[in-house]
Parts: structure tokens; sequence; C-alpha cells
């Protein structure tokens, strides 16, 4: 009975946390975007140097 019930309180607090803004999602997607222009400018970088 316990674990069904710390299984239960899992999946609540899962599913709380999934719940995201339309400003958290543009923001996460900027995030990303700036990440994904940092490795490409390192690759360059690194493709220029040999």
């Amino acid at each position: 009975m316990g674990i069904l019930t710390l299984n239960l309180l899992f999946v609540t607090v899962t599913i709380k946390r999934i719940k995201k803004t339309l400003e958290q999602r543009r923001h996460d997607e900027e995030v990303f975007r700036l990440y994904d222009d940092m490795h490409a400018k390192m690759d360059e970088y690194q493709i220029r140097r040999f």
C-alpha cells in the first residue's frame, strides 16, 4: 500500500512539473537555440584551427 501511494505521489509531482507556461517554453527554446549556436561556433573554430 505504501508503494502505491508513493507511485501516485511521484506521478502527480511529475505531471505538475511538466506543465510550463508559454513564457517558460519560449525561454527554453531561446536557451536551446543559443546553446546550439555556441556549439556551431565552437565546431567552426575547431575546423579552422586544424
